[in-house]
């Protein structure tokens, strides 16, 4: 118990003496007298220290120590008094720890702190760069318009003047060649009457010199001809009667033609149907059903009769689901989303999601169907729903026979039912037909699950007469309404330039444009047509051209532009008023506008 020395250490001695051995800092009992009993030499006090260090010493002291210790050393308290001590030792050692921790975590705080305000300097930073990056855009592109624009009035101006001379020249070169084959003409005929004129009088003398002649020559082959013709009847009918006698009589050869008859009996039944199954296969997997108009599935005879086009196609890349495709921001980020779910699950082959696509008629539903199927890798197959009404009881057979086909497609196919109200309407209704009636139950049961191998995509423009059993099936409904200002401009621009400035630069065709601001006048017309649909202005571009081609030189004016476009408005105009007669009559019966859900303010 030698660390009990150290328990009650007191102060080191003020005198700097040494201390005893085994007492140093030792404090001891008071000596008898009064006296402190400190052992350390040099201490504080009114006598002066002896002059011997041990004439004070008392050793009872160090024996009561010495006592004590063994008594602590025999007690059982002392574990728990040095555990104690270790424990106090480890508790000041975990505050130390706790306090550098939380120093540690306060600078890693801080450090954070920094990297947060440094993080948003930088994306203050990145954000000013960024406008700065699309101002100086926008300012390129603006320089890169007014170039083109320059480059194109200077191509137009060059090739104006080559079209003139060139036009010149074919003139003048027209006028020469008109001239010699019309010379040539009048010479030729000149000849061919005479040479016509002598033959005929040429023949008429000889007939009449040999009239005799002929006539004995015409009575002698008729003669010879009727020998010949008698001779050749009498010896077909003795080789026949001699045949058919030896035939008759020889049993082995009448044994053999009646099985050879009826071997061939057998033969053409199984070969009539044996190509009747064989039918029945090459219509359901090759062939195309009777109720698609068009699709883009490769079978046998297009590629046997096509194959480089079949080849291209095979090997064409997959396109931007709305390259062509104007659409408002909105509903182009939407069908961008869904261009982008069905690509990957083809690509998943997982199960294909239903789609309806209702709004005015000419906004862009078939032409998104088809950029769809071909973005996704896929077939499409497209229908109408006025096809199937007029088929009668051969509606259901066709129906099952689309959806057999549309089952064996490899790549998947998107199947597009344009006008689908014109047979999936309402069943309560008495205006649809027991047929009619039929072949809808037969759709509904081919589509009452989804499926990996097609896709259903309905188009209508009045989606309120649907069935509610189709309406239970559709999993999303994408409405396309008319185009506003911004996306006519798109249009306008778009057929414009594909309509008129193409044609009219690369010099291919016989249309020329005048000098004009086209992009102002483009903004002006989509300005001019509203209500109007993509399909109406793209019908426009090309009266722009039809009137280009009507006049004499070909020449596409401004106020030829302008002129077509009051004559589009003006029909669209006559339009909208028989559309809004149409729809005041029907809804007299119903008490409610069917066209209402495709106006905003006056029908469209």
């Amino acid at each position: 118990m030698s660390w009990l020395f150290g328990l009650n250490r007191g102060p080191a001695p003020a005198g700097g003496g040494d201390a005893a051995p085994g007492s140093a800092g030792l404090s001891l009992p008071p000596a008898p007298g009064g006296g402190t009993g400190t052992v350390a030499g040099g201490g504080t006090g009114d006598r002066q220290p002896p002059k011997d260090k041990w004439s004070n010493f008392d050793p009872t002291g160090l024996e009561r120590a010495a006592k004590a210790a063994r008594e602590l050393d025999a007690s059982r308290h002392a574990k728990d008094a040095l555990s104690l001590a270790q424990m106090q030792e480890q508790t000041l050692q975990l505050e130390q720890q706790t306090k550098l921790k939380e120093y540690e975590a306060a600078i890693e705080q801080l450090k954070n702190e920094q990297i947060r305000v440094q993080a948003e300097e930088r994306r203050k930073t990145l954000s000013e760069e960024t406008k700065q990056h699309q101002a100086r855009a926008q300012y390129q592109d603006k320089l890169a318009r007014q170039r083109y624009d320059e480059q194109m009035r200077q191509q137009q101006l060059a090739n104006e003047e080559n079209l003139r001379k060139q036009e010149e020249s074919v003139q003048k070169q027209e006028a020469m060649r008109r001239a010699t084959v019309e010379r040539e003409m009048e010479l030729r005929h000149k000849n061919e009457m005479l040479r016509v004129e002598a033959e005929a009088r040429a023949r008429a003398k000889a007939e009449r010199e040999n009239a005799d002649i002929i006539r004995e020559q015409i009575r002698l082959k008729a003669a010879e001809h009727r020998q010949t013709v008698l001779e050749s009847l009498k010896t077909a009918g003795m080789l026949f009667g001699e045949g058919f006698r030896a035939f008759v009589t020889d049993w082995d050869k009448v044994t053999a033609t009646v099985a050879g008859l009826t071997l061939l009996a057998v033969g053409v039944y199984s070969a009539k149907n044996a190509t009747a199954v064989a039918g029945r296969y090459i219509e359901a997997r090759l062939g195309k059903p009777s109720l698609v108009r068009e699709t883009s599935r490769i079978t046998v005879l297009e590629a046997l009769k096509h194959p480089i086009k079949v080849g291209k196609r095979l090997t064409s890349k997959a396109q931007d689901a709305l390259e062509g495709v104007v659409l408002s921001p909105q509903l182009e980020a939407r069908v961008r989303d869904i261009a982008i779910a069905t690509r990957n699950t083809k690509k998943n082959k997982s199960l294909y999601r239903n789609i309806l696509m209702y709004g005015p008629p000419g906004t862009g539903k078939t032409l998104f169907a088809k950029k769809l199927a071909v973005h996704s890798g896929m077939d499409y197959a497209i229908m109408t729903g006025g096809d199937v009404a007029p088929m009668g009881r051969e509606g259901v057979t066709a129906m099952h026979k689309l959806f057999d086909w549309a089952n064996t497609s490899r790549r998947g196919l998107l199947l597009f039912v344009d006008e689908a109200d014109a047979f999936l309407r309402k069943r309560a209704t008495e205006k649809i037909s027991e047929d009619l009636r039929a072949t809808l139950n037969a759709f509904l049961h081919r589509t009452g699950q989804h499926s990996n191998k097609f896709m259903l995509v309905l188009a209508s423009n009045q989606p309120e007469q649907f069935d509610w059993a189709i309406n239970d099936r559709i999993d999303e409904m994408v409405n396309f309404d008319l185009p506003q200002l911004e996306e006519r401009e798109r249009l306008v621009r778009m057929y414009f330039d594909r309509h008129v400035l193409k044609p009219a630069t690369e010099g291919k065709q016989r249309l020329k444009l005048a000098q004009f601001d086209y992009g102002k006048k483009c903004s002006e017309i989509a300005r001019l047509t509203e209500g109007m649909s993509g399909r109406e202005i793209s019908q426009l571009a090309v009266a722009w051209q039809a009137a280009a081609y009507a006049s004499e030189d070909g020449v596409l004016t401004e106020a030829m532009i302008d002129a077509r476009v009051a004559d589009a408005v003006q029909q669209h105009k006559q339009k909208m008023e028989w559309l809004k007669t149409e729809g005041a009559e029907a809804s007299k019966g119903t008490g409610r506008n069917p066209l209402l859900p495709f106006t905003k303010g006056t029908p469209v």
